[in-house]
């Protein structure tokens, strides 16, 4: 059967937005070639929102066959933190069949070169982006995500993210020349001539360990990664979040076929509760690549074990936020406000801990104590969410049980500064909703630096009052050498203060987001221009995305042969 989609005409339709991707991600600036409005959808192929909405409608209750080999069983389970039951159902993998599967188009995915991957690549990301609003409703009914978070989040921000990667994946293999003719002088005898030939090999199968938070923006940098440097991916959905992975497969799937390619290049891996199938496949030989977002705990054990497989670890960390002084104390808040509240502080770039002098700062309000910066800091909160429409929007739904414990416990913990509040979703009745708790404590006193020392995932931040700016930039380092961070922020009009923040963040290998008041937050990052987590501290071994998250899924082997 001939290929419905072929290399060139998936280069002219493609390449384009590929050499626009090539452009952003050296220049930094801003460019992404999917809308983040949902009213953009509807014309050229894509889902407006009520064919979305229905294609999700229709997908619950379902068997969403994929056609893979080696199914043995089908398994689901996923609930909503909406209150609704999915009921949609999932081919459960023999991995003795199916690894072996995976590896039998990897020949012609490899010899098919660089930028036929990459627009393969783009033409699975197109599938997907036109179907953004029904991948939202699954994002946001397995992740918690509020609606307009779904959409954005799970949708054209992962897109960029897959598109980033593929662009750095592109300029990784491009680097060497295909050929090369090599001539040595030799004086009075004839030249040494030798003819090269390059050839970027992928390592084998790659595996994705998915997250519940953020199953396609977590997942889609290194799934495209792994893909467009030849190497077949396989995708583990965390067992809360099938959904938009197995999607994501099933897309993935269609095109590699269309293109002429094996679809088992691409496969998913769902598991029955309680089989914890991911250490099993993460020390597989066949598997050569780990890309893992979680827990410190297994992104450690992953380190540690999986020593057959180039491992991409995001892990926990205590994103901090320095406190000294504002020109603008009511923007600092209110972006400081936002910030904690986004997505029920379930991000792995939501500041927790807010290192304030226990004197105060100076603002251009004038001089503000300890106590009045956390007071008002809980009254821009309260003000935010003090809507419960506006509160739903924002928060989302708590994601899991452990989280709502975490949160429930957090008021043990020391002085509360603001409580935690329900917020019913008359939608949603089933959802659990609530507010942050801000927390404060003493930077100098050992039981509490037990608490402001760990990750506290979820809507829990601590108001740590520290001696002075010094003695706060002091544990901003320790905090960042000893338990890693995705993000640090800091607000100070003081030239000194800022140059020992920046210092501390270049030596300890942490972004740094200094004076936000406006409408970008410490917790967002944006493909082609930020890189998110560095790579350089315990919170993440690699960057989402540059070009060292790509360059090791490949290695180039040479022929050579006399001219």
């Amino acid at each position: 059967m001939a290929a419905e989609l072929t290399a060139h005409d998936l280069i002219a339709k493609h390449r384009p937005t590929l050499d626009q991707a090539l452009e952003a991600i050296r220049t930094r600036a801003y460019w992404s070639p999917h809308p983040e409005h949902p009213k953009a959808y509807g014309e050229n192929g894509s889902l407006d929102a009520a064919a979305g909405k229905a294609a999700f409608d229709a997908l619950l209750g379902t068997r969403l066959d994929l056609g893979q080999p080696g199914t043995d069983d089908w398994v689901g389970g996923e609930e909503s933190p909406y209150g609704i039951e999915l009921g949609v159902s999932y081919p459960h993998a023999d991995i003795d069949a199916l690894l072996p599967a995976m590896t039998a188009g990897r020949r012609a995915w490899r010899d098919a070169g660089a930028e036929t991957r990459a627009v393969v690549c783009l033409e699975i990301l197109k599938r997907i982006s036109d179907r953004t609003h029904e991948f939202a409703h699954a994002v946001m009914h397995t992740s918690g995500q509020a609606f307009m978070m779904a959409f954005q989040a799970g949708g054209p921000h992962a897109q960029d993210r897959g598109l980033e990667a593929v662009a750095y994946a592109y300029v990784e293999q491009v680097r060497t020349p295909d050929t090369a003719e090599w001539t040595k002088p030799q004086g009075k005898r004839d030249p040494l001539a030798l003819t090269k030939q390059f050839t970027p090999v992928p390592r084998g199968i790659a595996l994705v360990i998915g997250c519940n938070t953020f199953p396609t923006w977590n997942g889609y940098p290194g799934l495209f990664a792994s893909l467009a440097t030849g190497n077949a991916v396989l995708v583990k959905p965390h067992p809360r979040a099938v959904l938009p992975l197995a999607l994501t497969v099933q897309a993935a799937r269609q095109v590699l076929a269309e293109a002429g390619f094996d679809p088992n290049l691409v496969a998913l891996a769902a598991e029955r509760p309680g089989e914890g199938i991911a250490k099993t496949l993460a020390v597989r030989p066949e598997i050569r690549i780990i890309d893992y977002t979680g827990s410190t705990a297994f992104g450690d054990w992953l380190e540690t074990h999986a020593r057959q497989a180039q491992v991409y670890t995001e892990k926990a960390g205590v994103n901090t936020v320095v406190v000294d002084s504002t020109a603008n104390y009511k923007g600092m808040l209110a972006n400081l406000a936002f910030s904690l509240s986004l997505y029920s502080g379930q991000m792995c770039t939501t500041p927790q801990n807010l290192l304030v002098p226990r004197d105060g700062i100076r603002t251009d309000e004038g001089p503000k104590t300890y106590d009045e910066v956390v007071a008002d800091l809980a009254r821009s909160v309260d003000g935010l969410l003090g809507d419960d429409a506006r509160a739903n929007a924002l928060l989302g739904a708590i994601v899991n049980p452990d989280v709502k414990a975490r949160l429930d416990a957090a008021a043990g913990l020391g002085e509360v500064a603001l409580a935690s509040r329900e917020v019913s979703n008359p939608e949603f009745p089933g959802a659990v909703v609530r507010t942050p708790v801000i927390v404060k404590l003493d930077g100098t006193k050992p039981d509490d630096g037990a608490a402001y020392m760990s990750e506290c995932f979820g809507p829990v931040s601590f108001a740590v009052a520290v001696d002075s700016a010094a003695d706060a930039v002091e544990l901003l380092r320790r905090t960042i050498r000893e338990k890693g961070a995705m993000t640090v922020g800091a607000y100070t009009t003081d030239e000194e203060v800022e140059q020992a923040v920046r210092e501390v963040c270049l030596e300890e290998a942490a972004q740094l987001s200094l004076n936000l008041t406006g409408g970008v937050y410490v917790n967002q990052t944006a493909a082609f221009s930020d890189f998110h987590g560095s790579g350089g501290n315990p919170a993440a071994n690699a960057a989402l995305t540059d070009g060292a998250f790509v360059a090791n899924r490949f290695r180039v082997v040479e022929v050579r042969r006399e001219a």
